[in-house]
């Protein structure tokens, strides 16, 4: 591991814009497509049970067919409600969920579907208690303690974020998702040796897994060290993904400096990373 340097005045300044930068999308388990690094999230805990469709317009034509002929059907709305949020069409995502839940209040996949669906359209405390009604104490679900770890985390209650990502971890020990979570939450709260400290324990048990890559990335970078930070996100790809992803991260640090002079800083050379 490198060395810390001490906080200067340009990290500073990156990490007064941190709590907005970082935003909740789809969940860590999903699988990413390569160079989709500008989205640095949150998981919201979901199953991965499908792979990222390459026409989300097309997902949502069929979701929709198939709601439309049975609207009381609540895995359609389930299923046409995630092909919204999977094509960015998250109000219209949150409008169905919450119609079907009302239709099925005691659905529990419904109202974690509608919990996400919230915490994607940045409604975080309503988000919070919706997922809070999707498992009990007495079942919890590891996926839904974590997301609703992450909905705290966006409005800065850090302290009670990780007593839920604790709890998490209590039901899968060292769980890569909530992990990158916990790593994020200590971003979210400016101690960045933590939060380096706890995203590289989520490498090292999913070095392939592109959000905790990008993750871990997003912390060493935020502490001045792009060259490690390059290295991180373009390991084991091809060259042109590699690139995409470095372009990428580049961004997402400018933005947070609010300079755009990272923008012009050379693309590192493809290959693995040493």
């Amino acid at each position: 591991m490198f060395q810390k340097s001490i906080q200067s005045p340009r990290v500073a300044r990156l990490l007064a814009g941190t709590a907005t930068a970082i935003i909740l999308t789809v969940a860590l388990c999903s699988c990413q497509t390569a160079g989709d690094i500008s989205d640095v999230t949150g998981s919201l805990g979901e199953k991965a049970d499908t792979k990222r469709s390459a026409d989300p317009r097309r997902d949502v034509e069929l979701a929709q067919a198939r709601f439309k002929a049975n609207p009381k059907d609540a895995e359609a709305a389930l299923q046409y409600g995630k092909a919204l949020r999977a094509s960015g069409q998250r109000a219209q995502a949150v409008a169905v969920l919450e119609q079907a839940t009302i239709s099925h209040s005691g659905n529990k996949a419904l109202l974690a579907g509608y919990g996400r669906a919230l915490a994607d359209n940045g409604n975080f405390q309503q988000a919070f208690e919706v997922l809070g009604r999707a498992h009990s104490p007495e079942d919890p679900d590891w996926r839904i303690l974590s997301a609703q770890g992450a909905t705290l985390d966006q409005l800065g209650r850090f302290d009670e974020a990780r007593q839920y990502y604790a709890s998490a971890l209590k039901i899968v020990p060292d769980e890569p998702s909530v992990l990158s979570n916990l790593g994020l939450s200590y971003v979210l709260s400016k101690d960045l040796a933590k939060a380096e400290e706890v995203m590289r324990r989520a490498y090292d048990r999913a070095p392939a897994d592109q959000r905790v890559r990008a993750n871990l990335a997003l912390t060493v970078g935020l502490q001045g060290h792009l060259a490690e930070a390059e290295k991180i996100v373009r390991a084991d790809l091809p060259p042109d993904e590699a690139a995409a992803n470095v372009t990428q991260l580049k961004r997402l640090l400018a933005r947070k400096e609010g300079r755009a002079e990272a923008e012009k800083m050379p693309i590192a050379g493809a290959g693995r990373a040493n």
